[in-house]
Formats: structure tokens, C-alpha cells, sequence
């Protein structure tokens, strides 16, 4: 299973600096327990770390971790699913006269670039802890398929429609589950190689091409699909 993720931490992208002091701690602390929990449960399974002993590693109180992180699963969930609308946002906010497939496309090859955690292409180590610990842990296997598997497809379908002007709810559907289906292949595959040992950068030139290959197949069959803003 491919999963997507904030994996940086939570810090939803801002430059911290730019914040006023009150924000920027309730933040650091926010990436802090993050990361505190990550290595934890890659050191010793998910299943066999208490909130109690997230908490103490961090210095902090039980009840503040569960301020922060409502469940146990979003320590490692919750900033993955920051991006389950990145899809729909990306095809919301393309640029007139540009197919939702060109657009995702794009989007995806600008993120390998940047080795954005997003696409598979990291291998910075906590990012492939937080990876190890999703795949050996069924329940947040099931929570991240559900989420990109579902969810994102669904926010997707929908904003497909919204944006065709025939209103063809089964294209949009068919359209949704094509282009996310070759997103989380593609980062699957990018995983796999920085979980085998690859560097990010050796294997970037060969992440593009794959992409690129990879939108080419959805693009012959959708085409020109959603290029005209209604």
C-alpha cells in the first residue's frame, strides 16, 4: 500500500519564523511529539507504545499529546492526511486550458524534484520509519488505504464534476480512480526502492520517467478530459 503523507510533521507548511511566538511553539511542540512517536514505534511496534510513554519521552503531559492528536493512530496518521485533498485541490486551482492530467502530472514530477515525502521519494529516516511502521501495522494499513484509497478518490471524482461540463458522473468516477491509482503506484514503487537501501537522489532521474510513463498511459485513455474551465 502507497501512502502519502505530511511527513515532515505538522507543521502544514508554514515558514515558522514568519509566526508569532504563541504559534510557533503550539507547532514545534506539534513536530516534536510527532517525531517522538514515530521513533518509538519504529524502536518497538506500534502496538507496544503507550500515549503514557509518548508523553514522557516528550516531556510532556498525556492529555497535552491528546490536545494535539485526538487518537493514538493520528500520531502517525495525521499529518498524511493533511494531503487527502491535494489531488482535488491541484485540478481545482490548474491553470485555464490544462487537463486535469496534465495538471496532476506536473504536480507529481515538481514534488520528485523537491523529494517531497508525498511521492515515495524520501530517504530521510524518519519519513521511512514512519513508512516501516504504517506497513507492519494493520490497523494504520487499513486507515491509510481507506483514506487515499477512498476519501481522496471521492474529493477527487467530485471535483472532476464539478469541473465537466457534461456533468458525466461515472467519468468522473472512472477518471478519479485512474489518475489516483497511478499516483499511489507511482509512490508505492518510489517507497519500495528507499526502503531497499536506494538514495533518493539516484533513483530520482528514474522516478520521473516512471511518471511520466505512467500519466502518458492514463492521458491516452481521458485524453483532453477536464482541459476546458466551464
Amino acid at each position: 500500500m502507497a501512502t502519502h503523507s505530511g511527513f515532515g510533521g505538522p507543521d502544514h507548511g508554514f515558514d515558522l519564523d514568519a509566526l508569532p511566538l504563541r504559534e510557533r511553539k503550539k507547532i514545534q511542540t506539534g513536530i516534536r511529539l510527532w517525531r517522538t512517536a514515530v521513533g518509538l514505534f519504529a524502536e518497538r511496534g506500534f502496538d507496544q507504545v503507550s500515549v503514557a510513554e509518548i508523553a514522557a519521552a516528550a516531556e510532556v503531559s498525556k492529555m497535552t499529546v491528546f490536545n494535539y492528536f485526538p487518537t493514538k493512530e493520528d500520531l502517525v496518521m495525521g499529518p498524511m492526511e493533511q494531503h487527502l485533498d491535494e489531488p482535488a485541490r491541484v485540478v481545482r486551482e490548474r491553470a485555464p486550458g490544462t487537463s486535469a492530467v496534465v495538471a496532476l502530472r506536473e504536480h507529481f514530477l515538481a514534488a520528485l524534484e523537491r523529494f517531497d515525502p508525498s511521492t515515495g521519494l524520501s530517504d530521510d529516516p524518519v519519513v521511512l520509519n514512519v513508512v516501516r511502521v504504517i506497513h507492519q501495522t494493520p490497523a494504520l494499513l487499513m486507515r491509510a488505504t481507506a483514506g487515499f484509497d477512498q476519501k481522496a478518490q471521492t474529493l477527487l471524482a467530485a471535483e472532476l464534476l464539478a469541473q465537466d461540463r457534461a456533468h458525466d458522473e461515472l467519468t468522473a468516477r472512472v477518471a478519479a480512480a485512474q489518475l489516483l491509482a497511478a499516483r499511489l503506484t507511482l509512490t508505492g514503487e518510489n517507497q519500495r526502492r528507499m526502503l531497499a537501501g536506494e538514495r533518493a537522489a539516484d533513483s530520482l532521474d528514474a522516478a520521473l520517467d516512471a511518471t511520466r510513463r505512467a500519466f502518458a498511459l492514463v492521458e491516452r485513455g481521458l485524453g483532453d478530459y477536464c482541459a476546458d474551465t466551464p
